[in-house]
Parts: structure tokens; sequence; C-alpha cells
């Protein structure tokens, strides 16, 4: 009989389409209250709203038909129900109920490319949303994940203050940066396009550690971070997050969604403005970078007649920074008189998914970006410009007990610059030669569902790289449950590889007084990863919720390609290292939510991340043995208040030092940086926040960077060889260098701002 009702049920949804009406209703708690910004989403159209402040939604224009609806809100149970609209209104209401065990509710697409439970995925992925960032705001996306255990923002210049973001102690080359699964963060922009992502358009943030090569492609061999943006239609009106700092910060975030019946779009804005220099340490350099950055962002979701995905959105970024000497002002840029690094950031970026009108679920993804780069770093130059056009096609097919996803992808890498990286040196002369890179690639995935307790994917990936030939990807994964999914176990194996671009993606190539140099032509650098994950949720009376999450992780590099600083110190020599490297630790996540309002989140990793060659172990420069993470929260429901203490603690990291002589510490100290952030909460949207970051005031000792009073090495004896020589006036043979970096020069400083959220 049931069957009969479900076919009678498409077959009127089939035969009424020509017709259109609304759903209406409204979502409440267990104590009767309606409940805002909960999201109410008809899962087979990818069509939705959000609540008002009466808990009230309301969704137009749908086709006369068969829907299943989603409810979902943080801290509640998700619910969903399958409605009829067959008439010019239809109303449905749901009451949520209150429950810790939301963690069960989150979705995750970065680990199989498919939206799928995160419980359910065979690939640990860990999801973080855009609420987990709020426990201590920040001006970027780069700053907001040093949150995340295992992941830390790597500053790779005292003066300029870029850097990249390192996953399992592995440099940020091996890390890839998505945006709704696009490939957008890559190559140049790794050192200056991580910033500027608008945090109002972020929905949440998936990591994935270890190679994903088999789905991703080249530099996925750390992990992925893939942004996830919020849908137009799921959006609020009007968002606003604004705050400044003590220091003179200044950061704006607004969101506006526009729409019509058939198109809605969703308008992000982020500006961060910091114009004041600060020299506590008294070494006459910037402790932090000036800027001056705008980046818009505009998300377009198009609705068809036949439900499929139509989104297209782009990002334009500019940044104006400027680190160096009190005294420096723009008319020195590029001179010799007085030490400055300044950059000027244009960059541009589209990326859309077309649902392809068929019966099958074939989706087209398209994305390109251009990334253009004016710089100097005292009297050197750097120019440079890079275009990346991507382009994939996926078919992601159902079959009994399995499902499978086959794409090709293709990707072009356009790159030049005023070095001799892009130069070609014939008998008579030099001309330039743009690197051209060209990756076409297809990969396969099977994911095997032997019963509710075990699931296995498998996948490969093939793509052929125009410099360096054929590449394969494989990967394996295993998931085991029990049937209340309280314990998983998930076992995973796979391969990754990457090719590198030094000028691209070492910042301390291009800065201070050390000259580049290209042992051979680089091999493609390959690695094979383990990883064991272990998931245990306890859940007491309803009451309080404990989830533990351990993980165990090995990689194998073979043709790892290194940075060597310590054969000659005036130099930064690349090669393949002649042995093998190794990166391998474990980490633990601690989650625990309680009915009272306490949430407390907390993770530490121990790891060690070495090369071996000629028989000599050495650790990887800037990489921690150690690191932890904490957020503790507690809201106060009755006042709207909520006290939110956040803190991260490093362990020690060998640093680069200018040869024997040099007498600073060889390894940093166990430093931690703890903030502090009360936040309460108005009626009709509003929030205003504020705190202390870096309470504990820590920074790094003022000689950090070597010899700041001759950035230009004039007093510097060398020898024939180049070699710094040790003098009177320079007993340790020391030159310019700010590649000793550890953490940040900012000290304690105050924050206050305000959120504001029109529905």
């Amino acid at each position: 009989m049931k069957e009969i009702i479900v076919l009678f049920m498409f077959v009127y949804s089939a035969t009424s389409v020509s017709q259109s009406g609304i759903l209406t209703g409204k979502v409440k708690d267990d104590k009767g209250l309606g409940l805002e910004f909960v999201n109410v989403f008809l899962s087979n159209i990818e069509k939705g709203a959000s609540t008002n402040i009466k808990g009230e939604f309301e969704i137009k224009d749908i086709s006369y038909g068969t829907y299943k609806v989603v409810v979902s809100s943080l801290g509640y149970e998700t619910q969903t129900k399958v409605v009829v609209v067959s008439s010019s209104t239809t109303a449905l209401n749901f009451e949520l109920k209150s429950s810790i065990q939301y963690h069960l509710n989150e979705f995750t697409v970065s680990g199989t490319l498919k939206e799928v439970s995160k419980l359910d995925s065979p690939v640990p992925v860990e999801v973080y949303t855009k609420d987990y960032f709020k426990a201590n705001p920040t001006a970027s996306i780069y700053e907001s994940v040093q949150q995340v255990n295992g992941v830390r923002p790597q500053l790779n210049c005292n003066v300029c203050n870029t850097g990249d973001i390192h996953i399992n102690g592995l440099e940020g080359a091996y890390t890839v940066v998505l945006i709704d699964g696009m490939p957008i963060v890559s190559g140049l922009s790794t050192v200056y396009g991580l910033t500027g992502i608008p945090q109002s358009l972020i929905e949440r943030v998936e990591i994935v550690k270890g190679p994903s090569s088999t789905l991703y492609g080249s530099e996925a061999v750390g992990g992925i971070i893939n942004v996830i943006t919020k849908k137009p239609t799921n959006a609020p009106i009007v968002s606003v997050d604004a705050f400044a700092t003590s220091w003179g910060e200044v950061n704006t975030d607004i969101g506006v969604k526009f729409g019509r019946k058939k198109v809605s779009s969703l308008l992000g804005i982020n500006y961060f403005k910091y114009g004041n220099p600060i020299d506590n340490n008294n070494d006459n350099f910037t402790d932090v970078t000036l800027q001056d950055r705008i980046s818009i962002f505009n998300k377009i979701n198009i609705e068809r007649k036949d439900g499929k995905v139509f989104s297209l959105a782009g990002r334009y970024n500019y940044e104006d920074r400027w680190g160096g000497e009190m005294n420096w002002d723009k008319p020195f840029r590029g001179g010799d008189s007085i030490y400055g690094e300044s950059i000027y950031t244009n960059r541009w970026e589209l990326l859309g998914v077309y649902q392809l009108p068929i019966k099958e679920d074939v989706k087209f993804y398209i994305s390109g970006n251009g990334h253009y780069q004016n710089s100097v770093y005292g009297d050197l130059s750097f120019n440079a410009a890079q275009h990346i056009g991507f382009g994939q096609v996926t078919w992601s097919k159902d079959l009994t007990n399995h499902s499978m996803l086959l794409g090709a992808s293709y990707r072009y890498i356009h790159y030049d610059d005023n070095t001799t990286a892009t130069e070609q040196i014939d008998t008579l002369a030099s001309t330039n030669a743009p690197s051209i890179t060209t990756l076409p690639g297809v990969f396969l995935q099977d994911e095997w569902i032997f019963n509710r307790k075990n699931k296995l994917l498998m996948g490969l990936r093939y793509d052929y790289n125009n410099i360096h030939g054929n590449i394969f990807s494989p990967r394996l994964n295993y998931k085991w449950n029990t049937l209340d999914k309280k314990s998983t176990i998930r076992l995973s194996l796979g391969n990754g590889y990457r090719v590198v671009n030094v000028f691209t993606e070492d910042h301390a190539a291009l800065t201070g007084a050390r000259d580049v140099v290209i042992e051979e032509e680089l091999k493609p650098e390959t690695s094979w990863n383990g990883n064991i994950n272990i998931v245990q949720k306890f859940y007491i009376n309803n009451e309080t919720f404990l989830g533990l999450d351990f993980s165990s992780f090995y990689t194998y590099f073979d043709n790892r390609i290194i940075a060597d600083y310590d054969t000659d110190v005036n130099k930064i020599i690349y090669d393949n290292l002649d042995g093998f490297g190794e990166s391998m630790g474990v980490s633990l996540n601690i989650d625990l939510a309680m009915s009272n309002g306490l949430k407390i989140t907390a993770g530490a990793t121990y790891q060690e991340v070495t090369t071996t060659e000629n028989g000599v172990k050495e650790f990887q420069i800037l990489t921690e043995r150690f690191s932890g993470v904490w957020n503790i929260g507690y809201t106060w429901d009755k006042v709207g208040l909520t006290f939110d203490y956040t803190g991260k603690a490093y362990g020690p990291m060998r640093l680069p030092l200018l040869g024997e002589l040099d007498n600073r510490d060889e390894y940093s100290p166990l430093f931690s940086i703890q903030n502090i952030q009360v936040t309460k909460k108005f009626k009709k949207g509003w929030e205003i926040y504020g705190g202390i970051k870096n309470i504990l005031n820590f920074t790094p000792p003022a000689n950090s960077i070597s010899r700041p009073f001759d950035p230009f090495d004039r007093n510097v004896v060398f020898d024939s060889d180049g070699n710094a020589v040790a003098t009177n006036d320079n007993p340790n043979a020391l030159t310019f260098d700010p590649a000793y970096v550890y953490a940040p020069n900012q000290g304690i400083r105050g924050f206050l701002g305000f959120r504001y959220i029109f529905n």
C-alpha cells in the first residue's frame, strides 16, 4: 500500500509542474517559542529560506509536487518532512527539540565531492561552522584557522608578515585552499591570496588532513581547506560584522542579499585597514605590516524549472601592504636608502557550477583567476602575474549497494615574473619565457556500502603534466561504525604528488639577502600516507555530550623538494632530497557540550617532520613538535551573554640560523597566545562583543630580524665565496635576514565590535 501512495504522489508531482505555490510555516522550540535563523531547505531542488524573529518562514514559486523539507539549526535536532504542494499556499509547522546531538547533523562535501553526513563519510573530515570562529573574531580566514587542531598559519617574514597554512606540520605549498570546492587559492596566491575572503559569506569550513590528490590533483598532499559559502536563498537580507582593536586595526564585513523570483544574489564586502606603525620591540622595524585591503564577493543562484543547480560567483581583491623601517614612505619604494617591503596585489576570481538538464546527475564546474603582484623588497623588485583556468565535469550514479563518481578535469596555469625563473637564455641573448603548465586528468571513485556498519571507498586519478608526464594517484578509505554510530573507525591510505614553483611558495626566496639556487631540474614530489581515525561519542542523560576524535598519521616522501638554508647561509638551495622525508604524529580532539550552556573544544597534536639524507635525520625548519588549541565557551541564555576563552600553544621548532657563530637560540620556546571575549545578544538581530587578544602579551625576542640596523648589508664583510666574515663590528658574521620568525610580533590588545543581522 505504501508503494502505491508514493507512486501516486510522484505521478501527481509530474503532472503539476506547470503550477506553483507558496510554502509557509513556523518553527518553534520544545517550549513553544519561535526560533530565529533556522534553515528551511527543500533538498531535492536546493531552495530554501531562513526563519524571521518570530520563527516564521516563506518559500515562494514552488512548482506543484512532492518535496522533502529539511529544517536544521545549531543546537537542535534536524527534522525532515515530506510535503505535497498542491495549492496556492501550503502550511507546514515544525517543533525542534533542543539536543546536544547536533554534532551528528553536520554535512560535508570535501572528502568525496558529494554532500554526505559527516558520520557517513568514509573520509575523516573536520567541519567548523561560522559560529565556531566567532569565539575569536579575526580579519581573515587565514587567521581563523589557527583555532583548528593541527592547522597553523605560519608567518614567513618578519617584515611584510606574509604566510601560509601548515597542516600536520607540512608547509603551505602542500595545502590546497578551495572556495566551494574550486581550486582558487594556489601557486602565487599562496603568499598573498589567503586574506580577504569575506567572513560574512562563510557557511562553514571543511578540513581534510592527508593526501587528497585523487580528487583535487597536484598540491593536495598535506590536505585541503574548503571554504563553503552560503547559499543566497538561505542567507539573511543584511548582515554586518565590524570590529576595531586598540592597535588601530579596523575590519568590516557586510553581506547583502538581492533577489527576484528566479535569481538570488549574495553580495559580500570585506574592508580591512591598519595604518598605525608600531615598534614595541625597538628594532626600528614595524612590528606588524600596514595594510589597506578590500575584497568584494558576489554569488548568484539561478533557479531552474527542473530543480537543477546553477550558480556563479566572483571575487575581486586588492591589497596595499608594507613593512620596514619606521621612517619608510612610498617615495623610498624600491630604493636603497631606507628599507621597506611594499606589495600591491590585484586579484580576481570566477567560479561556477551547472548541472546538465538531463536525467543523469552530471555537473560542470568552472573556475578561473588572475593574480597580479607588484612588489619590492628593499631595492629588489618582484613583479609577477599568474592566470589559472580550471574546468571539471563529474557524473554521479547511485547503484545497488554502491555509489560511483566519474570525473574529468583540465587545469591551465600561465605564470610570468621578472626573475630568471621565467627567462630563457640562448647563445645570443636572453628572452622572456613564461611558464605554462597544462594538466588534464580523469578520476574514478567508487563507494561500496556492504552493510550499515561497513563502507569502502576506492579511488584512482590519472593526470598528464606537460612537463613531468604521467602521474597516478590512488586512494583507499574504509569505515566501520556501530549501528548507533557512536563508535567509528576509519582507515585511509593514499598517494599524493606535487610540482613546485620556487618563487611562488617560499617567501624567503624574495626577502633578505639570500640568493636562490636550483641545483637541478626538479622532479615531481610523491608521497604515501596512512591514517587511522577513531571517533567515540558519549551521551549522558541527553544532558552532556562528550566526543573523542583520535588520529594517527604517517606520510613517506620520495623526491621531496627541500629548501636548504644550512649549506650556505647566503643561499637557499632547492633540490630533490637524496633520501626520504617523513611526517608522523598523533592528534586528539575533545568535544564537550552540556545543556547548561557550557561547551569545551580542545585538541593537541604531537608530530615529527623530518628528512633523512646520507643516514642523517634532521627536523624540518619552522615546524613545531607539539601544538594545542582550546575553545571554552559558556552561554547564559537568561541575560543573552556568551563568554569565550580561546588559546593555542606551540612547542619548540627549529629556527633558521645564519651560521655557526649566530648566537640566537636554535629552537623556539614553548609559547602560548590566549584570548578572552564577551558577547551580548540583543533583540532584533543585534550583538555587541569585545575582549582582549594575547592576554599574556607574548612576543618573540627583538633579535628576530638579524642586523635590522644594516638592512642593505653595507657594513658586512664577505669573503671570496660570498660568506659573511666575523669582524669587530659583526662578531657573529650575520647578515640582514627576517626569516627567523615563529610567532607574531603583535602583543596584547583590546577589541570591540558589533554584529547585525536583518532577516
